[in-house]
């Protein structure tokens, strides 16, 4: 009966604090220290003052002896403040307070059980250090509470006792979110403005040219929106485990944004493969080809979805080699539409520098030069973080980046995609002149030998009511073979601003039949014509 009670108040126990941030420790060598970041309430702001609560089960208690549990909580900068040398040329430190340490002198006889400090460490430690001798007889919890913004570590030790378990709480000021996240609330919820307004913008384009929409534009409203309803979603879960912990509703919230995030993944590639085959710009519609880039995009989102709720479910610990199974096939799709993707745009600039089609050719030149920018972006912060994680094995390399670590592995990642997206509207925008702009073809302009300043000469000459001068090649000769000095054209009038004026004027020059009154030809025009009038 009295086993019965105590399983019951350990769950109760462990129900009770299910919905904060917490962590569990045990007696496992890997699990009898726990570190985590905090902030003071100075830094994020919030209505609690941020502690950390310690509350061990004492249902692991069986025994009628006293069960006793090192235990310590301190900030990562004091650690150097624990334990001290038996002898100065040892390596090691002796960090528990044992009888064989007490007649050491290394503690005193009240510190028995507890984990061992420097002499001095409350004086020159940044931040209080607490250490206890926990009877898991009648455990009491362990309040520590948090003045300055730093990495906390609470770290236990079988002194006695067999088996234990506890559960930490780390709880910040501003809610139940771990410290090394919260700067995702704010910066997906400036992303989900960020959306918002391209799609307010684009949305205005799209109604005030609605009646000439070209169809890749309507899969790019698409994804704007899903992109809205996304990052929302993504915001949403970080702000109810912020608000409530990590509950059931939060872990189904996580599923969902995962399956979103495979979604968006998929979605953005597909558009921008049925972009850079020139859907709607210079193909009026793709064929067979669009179902197979269809069945690709939601083969690879299946596949997405799957990784990512394998991701949820599978710690690094317990991954095998089956976890191979599911990498594959996504590495597979991914490749797929890299390749597609590029040979489809080498292709359709090809296509359009071939007939000639210079301003097409020039917006998928700068979409291939954005494409090119975010693979150069993306391979130098990959070689930024192999530099950054190559000191993963320092351990001061956790402590000192828990405040980044979220932006290096998935905050800047959303910020190329933010731009690689806003580009590709920009690029893509409705118009006036759409559909007009899409299904005509720029008029090829080939060089045959000509300057420019003889179509200019021509154009200036019928504007002055003269034809341009003729030149005669000798009797039997081809044109070109032997060009003669043409005749000096007769002296141009300045033109001056037609506004107000007649545009076709009669008298002065205008009235003279030709340059040269006198020829034979002419005074016979003029006879016959006299002849009629009589």
């Amino acid at each position: 009966m009295r086993s019965w009670l105590r399983a019951l108040l350990g769950l109760t126990f462990f129900l009770s604090t299910a919905t904060a941030s917490e962590v569990e420790l045990t007696q496992d060598a890997e699990k009898q220290q726990r570190c985590n970041g905090m902030y003071s309430q100075a830094s994020w702001g919030g209505s609690v003052d941020p502690f950390i609560l310690t509350m061990f089960d004492n249902s692991t208690y069986t025994g009628e002896k006293d069960a006793i549990v090192s235990f310590v909580i301190f900030e990562w900068r004091d650690e150097s403040l624990l334990g001290i040398r038996a002898k100065p040329d040892d390596t090691s430190k002796e960090v528990i307070c044992y009888d064989a340490n007490v007649q050491a002198k290394l503690c005193n006889q009240t510190e028995l059980g507890q984990f061992i400090l420097q002499p001095n460490a409350s004086d020159i430690s940044k931040n209080p250090i607490v250490t206890q001798a926990i009877n898991l007889r009648n455990p009491k919890p362990i309040k520590y509470d948090i003045k300055k913004t730093g990495y906390y570590c609470v770290w236990t030790y079988g002194y006695s006792a067999e088996e234990y378990r506890a559960i930490v709480t780390f709880r910040n000021a501003y809610g139940e979110l771990p410290a090394a996240q919260i700067a995702k609330l704010p910066f997906y919820g400036g992303l989900t403005i960020v959306y918002a307004v391209i799609g307010a913008f684009w949305g205005f384009l799209y109604v005030q040219n609605r009646h000439d929409i070209l169809p890749v534009q309507n899969y790019i409203t698409a994804i704007i929106v899903f992109l809205i309803i996304e990052q929302l979603m993504t915001w949403g879960f970080y702000d109810y485990q912020n608000r409530h912990g990590d509950n059931v509703l939060n872990k189904a919230l996580m599923i969902i944004t995962a399956v979103l995030n495979a979604g968006r993944n998929s979605f953005s590639f597909f558009l921008l493969l049925i972009v850079c085959m020139g859907y709607g710009v210079v193909k009026p519609s793709l064929g067979k080809t669009m179902m197979y880039v269809r069945i690709l995009a939601i083969t690879h989102f299946v596949f997405g979805v799957i990784y990512g709720i394998a991701s949820l479910s599978i710690t690094p610990d317990s991954a095998g080699p089956l976890v191979l199974l599911v990498i594959m096939p996504l590495a597979a799709t991914l490749t797929a539409f890299y390749v597609w993707t590029l040979n489809s745009l080498n292709l359709t600039m090809k296509d359009l520098l071939d007939r000639k089609q210079s301003v097409k050719a020039l917006m998928y030149k700068k979409l291939w030069w954005c494409i090119l920018g975010s693979i150069m972006v993306i391979f130098a912060f990959f070689f930024f973080n192999s530099f950054t994680f190559a000191s993963r094995g320092d351990p001061g390399f956790v402590p000192n980046h828990w405040k980044t670590r979220w932006f290096i592995l998935d905050g800047w990642l959303n910020l190329v995609y933010l731009f690689d997206i806003s580009f590709v509207c920009y690029l893509w925008r409705p118009t006036v002149n759409n559909r007009r702009f899409a299904m005509s073809d720029e008029l090829a302009q080939d060089d045959d030998g000509f300057e420019i300043a003889s179509f200019g000469g021509s154009q200036e000459d019928e504007e002055d009511g003269r034809s341009p001068p003729r030149q005669h090649s000798p009797s039997g000769a081809k044109r070109g073979l032997s060009p003669s000095r043409p005749k000096p054209v007769a002296e141009r009038h300045d033109r001056h601003s037609l506004d107000g004026e007649t545009i076709f004027a009669v008298g002065e020059d205008g009235d003279k039949w030709s340059d040269d009154e006198d020829s034979p030809r002419n005074s016979q025009e003029r006879t016959r014509l006299t002849d009629k009038d009589s």
